[in-house]
């Protein structure tokens, strides 16, 4: 199995590196912290079985030689940084594509670099997946959509024939888009939203039918 490490040393991180293992492909060969991560009051969930080989601050001296990995962040926005400033210490860095086995990916759909899969997501012919997305556990996006890079799908959310997500948007637990839908770049749809008309870059929208709540900066918290 080829070593990679992973970015990330929360809950999320945990579900990420299950797939990893599940997958059968990698061996996580450790954890980096991000630098700029605010001190914990608790030990927290940190995946306890992997070590942690340091900051991403300290790149590229604390990858001990492995050369690929992925960042797991469940913010849309912090995963971008990231992402960035490893790009800039480690020119040669490759993100894998991680898929859990019992997900679902047609032959025909595509799934860019740094993107993760988790259990029970499905994705059907035609839809393209960009770069580091994240598509999560019982998620299921129909027959030709497009997510763009840094976009999420929260555990069971579903999208219809022919949607578009926008860069760095969130789509979050159980929201539904019906077929068509276009979706702004860095927006987010709330928890249990019904998406029935488009939604411009940069708002928050929930609700059923989903209603805009209001704007929203790069970078803030999602509700």
């Amino acid at each position: 199995m080829e070593p990679i490490v992973v970015f990330g040393t929360s809950g999320h991180a945990r579900v990420v590196i299950d797939a990893i293992e599940q997958q059968g492909r990698y061996q996580v060969k450790g954890l980096i912290t991000r630098a700029d991560s605010p001190p914990r009051s608790s030990p927290g969930p940190i995946p306890v079985n992997h070590p942690i080989l340091g900051q991403d601050s300290d790149l590229p001296g604390v990858l001990n030689g492995v050369s690929k990995g992925i960042v797991a962040l469940g913010d849309n926005h912090r995963r971008l940084e990231i992402v960035e400033r490893i790009q800039e210490l480690v020119k040669s860095f490759e993100f894998v594509t991680v898929i859990h086995p019992s997900a679902v990916v047609a032959k025909s759909a595509t799934l860019g670099a740094g993107t993760v899969v988790m259990a029970g997501a499905v994705i059907n012919p035609g839809t393209k997946v960009g770069r580091h997305c994240i598509i999560n556990t019982r998620a299921s996006i129909d027959h030709d959509n497009q997510i763009e890079d840094f976009a999420s799908l929260g555990p069971g959310a579903i999208t219809g024939g022919c949607v578009k997500i926008g860069r760095g948007t969130a789509i979050a637990l159980g929201a539904k888009i019906i077929d068509g839908i276009n979706i702004g770049a860095q927006t987010v749809i709330g928890a249990g939203a019904t998406v029935l008309a488009d939604a411009q870059d940069l708002v928050v929208a929930y609700g059923t039918p989903a209603r805009v709540i209001r704007d929203r900066k790069a970078g803030d918290p999602y509700l």
